[in-house]
């Protein structure tokens, strides 16, 4: 089951921390996101909160003894996987804490709010890590319409593989190449082929690529033989963050018959630094995907009534794109794409319900990406793959520029929020990441 409305999505609630309580900022007292960051200066990993334009310290905040003591511990590790493992009870008596210490109508002064104040430091003097330890990464494929684009640009006659609608489609992706917000990315090496040329060559890739994801992180995991059953696959969940898994198109043109890609994508994946959790989104929650009519229906491993009814997520995914030449004259950044994830075909219950319904052990910590989010408009379409349908109509840019594909000194700037009336804004920060030429 989803997690429950509660007092701490209640709109009307303001923080002491009056920066939360800007209209257009991605962290009201409603969100509280969790991640990883260090004061520049100190170099030591501590879990924060974000609030505003402020970050909460929750191990100094979990040495002040004004957490619930399940949790505890947990707060005072370098990272969320502690955190995560501890399940949906847990994080919500955490987040009723937490909303209370820095609800303006629950701690207006007083000692404790002293404490408080005491452990909050600016989001601006902060460097933000990698939340969380990903022991293992996969990504799946579960736009529908995404993959039949890209069906339609190597198989016209029949976009959509015979499994597409039966199985979540993905693929074992590597943990160790993701990357925090922020972090450069390096053009990568490999096997060329052009469609004429009679062999490959190694060499530079020249069709540098973004994806627009959204990951979501296991919380408890299920032991190796055993199956997490689809009615209780999202208290499995812990939260989502901004997913760009760079892609190399001639890479993977060449690589990817018969096993699937892999050096066209293990080169480098960008997450957002803030962990939005599930229980945050709980006022987002939307139906899944509404299945055509001859559309087979999920297979009973996949089926689940409640899902069907809330699984969906309202959550609004934008790309942008800041050109070496806009960011050299001072121009802001242009906006390629915007979709919502609810045109994904399969919801994120299905797909870690499927992914361990073979008996695969997940583990907290692990990261399930949705693939590529696109909807059924071409400005909704969340890659250059398809928005310049394989290079064949460039992107005119607003200064003059054209894109086939990314260039060097490129940054893609991913951004993501969740908005309905009665509710307060809830945001998911920005994921970032400028490419660097080959080595």
């Amino acid at each position: 089951m989803n997690p429950p409305l509660n007092q701490t999505h209640d709109p009307a609630r303001r923080s002491w921390v009056e920066s939360a309580n800007d209209p257009a900022s991605d962290f009201p007292l409603q969100n509280l996101p969790y991640g990883v960051f260090r004061i520049k200066s100190s170099g030591t990993p501590h879990i924060g909160v974000a609030v505003g334009d402020r970050i909460l310290d929750l191990h100094a905040i979990a040495a002040a003894g004004l957490l619930p003591d399940a949790v505890r511990d947990a707060c005072r590790q370098p990272n969320l996987n502690a955190l995560m493992s501890l399940g949906a009870s847990a994080w919500s008596a955490l987040r009723a804490c937490l909303s209370e210490l820095l609800g303006a109508d629950t701690c207006p002064t007083g000692p404790i709010r002293a404490q408080v104040e005491a452990c909050l430091v600016s989001a601006a003097s902060a460097e933000m890590l990698l939340p969380a330890a990903i022991g293992d990464y996969t990504d799946f494929y579960a736009s529908v319409f995404h993959a039949t684009n890209v069906g339609s640009m190597f198989r016209p006659d029949s976009p959509l593989l015979p499994n597409y609608k039966w199985v979540p489609i993905g693929y074992h992706g590597r943990g160790s190449s993701i990357a925090a917000s922020g972090t450069p990315v390096r053009r990568p090496h490999g096997q060329l082929k052009a469609p004429d040329a009679p062999a490959p060559v190694f060499g530079t890739s020249k069709s540098l690529d973004y994806e627009l994801e959204l990951g979501a992180f296991v919380g408890p995991g299920n032991k190796l033989g055993e199956t997490i059953p689809i009615a209780r696959a999202a208290s499995h969940l812990f939260g989502v963050v901004l997913l760009n898994d760079w892609s190399a198109r001639d890479i993977q043109s060449w690589e990817y018959q018969p096993l699937g890609p892999l050096l066209a994508k293990n080169f480098a994946s960008t997450i957002s630094p803030w962990v939005v959790t599930m229980e945050a989104l709980a006022p987002f929650r939307a139906p899944a995907f509404a299945r055509p009519a001859d559309d087979p229906a999920p297979l009973p491993h996949l089926a689940d009534a409640h899902d069907a009814a809330h699984g969906g997520l309202d959550l609004t995914l934008e790309v942008f794109l800041l050109t070496e030449k806009m960011r050299a004259a001072g121009a802001a950044p242009h906006r390629l794409s915007s979709g919502n994830f609810q045109n994904l075909y399969w919801t994120l219950a299905q797909l870690l319900a499927h992914h361990a319904s073979n008996g695969c052990n997940l583990q907290p910590g692990d990261l399930l990406g949705s693939g590529t989010v696109s909807g059924p408009e071409k400005s909704s379409r969340g890659c250059l793959l398809e928005l310049t349908w394989r290079g064949a109509q460039p992107l005119k840019l607003p200064n003059g520029e054209e894109r086939k594909f990314l260039a060097d000194g490129d940054e893609i700037i991913l951004r993501g929020h969740a908005e309905r009336p009665g509710f307060r804004r809830i945001g998911l920060g920005e994921c970032r990441g400028l490419i660097l030429p080959a080595n």
